[in-house]
This record gives C-alpha cells, sequence and structure tokens, in this order.
C-alpha cells in the first residue's frame, strides 16, 4: 500500500449487511445482528441483503434457495426493519455487486487472501476441493459494501479481518486508479452486548444454525412450546448463580444463560446477577424461558404470517433490489470509466 494518508470520502454515510439463506436464524442472529439492524434503520441510511451469491460457495438445493430467501427476508421484516426506511434486496437481484467482484478481483492480491483465516477454517484439510467462490468470497464482500460506497459495516469478530481486506481494496483502487476519495475505507459498528451468544448445548461455541442439534439454538421460527423446552433443557451446571460477574468466570454455560437473560431484557449481566445471586438453575430458568417466550414468540409468528404470504415478500424484495439498482448503478458506471473500460 502507498505511504500516503488516503483522501477523505466525502460521499453520504451508509450501513450496509447480509445474511446467508443457508439455514435456520436463530436468537444469535437475533441479538447479534437483526435487532441492531432495526435500530441502525432510523439513524443512518441502511442497506440491508439477502446474500445468496455467498450462499453457493456451498451448495444448496435450487429448488429450495428462492425459498429459503424468503425466509431471511420475513426475519429481517418480523424483527423490525421496515421497507420503507431500509432498502431490503437480494444480492443476486443487483448484478452490480458480481461485476465489482470482477474488478476487485484484479485489485485484491492472493497474498491478502492467503492470510483471511475463515477460509483456512471452513476449508480445512481439503482446501483444493472447495469452489473457488469460497476462496473469494471476501473479494465479493468487499463489492457488497463499495457498490453503494458504505461507510459503516455492522461486524462481529469473525468478520473483522475481511472488513480490514475491504478497506485494503478500497485504498489500492483509489490508489491504482488515480481516484483519491472515490470508495470510502468503511468503519466497522461493532456488536455489543449479546452479539456472542453461545450453544445451549456448549458454552464454549457460538449458536450456530449449522450446528446438527436443534436443540442447541432457538430458531427464530419456533413456537413458545418449542422455545421454552429448549431453555429448560440447556446445559448448566450444579452451583447456584454468584453476586458478582467475575465469579462466573470458568462457567460458560451459566454465563451464556446470564447473557441471554441480559440481552432479552435490556439489561446489564451484572444486573441480572443482582437479582438471581443465590438462586439455583431451578428457579432461573423458567425465568429465561417466560422472558424468552415473551421475545421471540411474537417474532415467531410474525413470519409464519408473512410467509404465508409469499407474493407481498417478493414485492418487497423487488422494491428493495430496484433502489438497490439505482444507488448502484452509477458508482458501477464511474468504476467501469476509471478502469478505461469500452462504453458502448
Amino acid at each position: 500500500m502507498t505511504d500516503q494518508a488516503p483522501a477523505p470520502y466525502a460521499g453520504p454515510k451508509r450501513v450496509l449487511s447480509g445474511v446467508q439463506p443457508s439455514g435456520d436464524l436463530h436468537l444469535g442472529n437475533y441479538l447479534g445482528a437483526l435487532v441492531k439492524f432495526a435500530r441502525l434503520q432510523h439513524e443512518i441510511e441502511t442497506f440491508i441483503f439477502v446474500a445468496d451469491l455467498h450462499a453457493i460457495t456451498a451448495w444448496q438445493e435450487p429448488s429450495k434457495l428462492k425459498q429459503q430467501v424468503r425466509e431471511i427476508a420475513a426475519a429481517y421484516l418480523a424483527t423490525g426493519l421496515d421497507p420503507k426506511v431500509a432498502t431490503i434486496f437480494a444480492q443476486s437481484a443487483v448484478p452490480a455487486h458480481a461485476e465489482l467482484a470482477w474488478v476487485f478481483n484484479c485489485v485484491a492480491r492472493l497474498g491478502w487472501l492467503d492470510r483471511m483465516t475463515q477460509f483456512k477454517d471452513k476449508a480445512g484439510k481439503h482446501k483444493e476441493r472447495e469452489s473457488v467462490g469460497l476462496y473469494t468470497y471476501p473479494v465479493l464482500q468487499a463489492a457488497d459494501i463499495l457498490v453503494y460506497k458504505a461507510t459503516h459495516v455492522p461486524v462481529g469478530e469473525d468478520q473483522r479481518q475481511h472488513l480490514e481486506l475491504t478497506r485494503d481494496i478500497a485504498a489500492k483502487f483509489n490508489h491504482d486508479f488515480d481516484a483519491p476519495g472515490f470508495f470510502p475505507l468503511p468503519d466497522a459498528l461493532t456488536q455489543g452486548p449479546g452479539a456472542r451468544i453461545m450453544s445451549l448445548r456448549d458454552g464454549s461455541v457460538k449458536m450456530s444454525k449449522s450446528d446438527p442439534s436443534d436443540n442447541s439454538r432457538i430458531n427464530l421460527t419456533d413456537d413458545a412450546d418449542t422455545i421454552s423446552q429448549k431453555i429448560r433443557k440447556a446445559r448448566t451446571d450444579a452451583d447456584v448463580l454468584p453476586e458478582k460477574l467475575e465469579e462466573l468466570e470458568g462457567r460458560a454455560e451459566a454465563q451464556n444463560l446470564v447473557g441471554v437473560y441480559a440481552a432479552l431484557a435490556g439489561r446489564t449481566a451484572q444486573e441480572v446477577l443482582s437479582e438471581f445471586a443465590g438462586q439455583g438453575f431451578g428457579a432461573f430458568k423458567p425465568k429465561l424461558a417466560d422472558l424468552a417466550v415473551s421475545v421471540m414468540g411474537p417474532i415467531g409468528g410474525e413470519m409464519r404470517r408473512l410467509l404465508s404470504d409469499p407474493a407481498e415478500i417478493d414485492r418487497i424484495l423487488g422494491a428493495g433490489a430496484e433502489r438497490a439498482r439505482e444507488v448502484a448503478a452509477p458508482n458501477l458506471a464511474e468504476v467501469k470509466k476509471l478502469v478505461g473500460f469500452w462504453a458502448g
């Protein structure tokens, strides 16, 4: 990279994020991302997409993919995103993502991608058999962000490296094509409390839609009885809850359930401990189950209502894609001009 300080970006502030349609969304997605999307839309111009281009880096059943996209869109709407405020769309409906990704493939360097730890984690010992898309998807992520000149991106710790790659690609493009300040160097919006919700079966690993055990997570579509049952069956230990937060160290499952309660109630973990100190999980779990049902139950009901009218979801996604294309098109046109592509 150049030693010169990059020229400041002078465009409007925008936030962008997306979720892959590859499995049921769960409590961790809600607390770590979706609830924050709903808040951000009232603070900054917001683009939220369903990442179906990213999803096919691993095999997806074509006959199911469109319905999976609708399910993610329904989750966005059920958790508070307003299509009159935020731009909600399917990634594949905006071809500019893929077009800009090719340009960025020619800007990014192999050494940069070789350092991406997520590919190593996902591919394991079988990287030669993984798709090229899985290797290059951080470049597509950069295109997702920069095709809208987004200035802020909500990220967890596992995505910080990819955001740094986006910044490197933006800076190199601006430098290589003598376009100072053309692309912003987007900043991270940290997820904050509740972002790292762990498995209900193993407090040492994140709650995940790919976990083979459905009891490891609370899905957004779970009904009240299922939510309550999963909370009551969640792994814990035999000790009572302590008075102070530091006394939870080394008690992963207890720490997780206290954190879930705090996030759902909009309180701090210390405030939760102050209320339940000295009580065992026989007393705590029913209260947590009631709280989880009161918060998550209506979301599941609203998702089921929305999914009963797929035409309305498709209408919302179509309108969002039109708006997204309107914003992306002039940015991509300017990229083509800077690169020297034939305009026709």
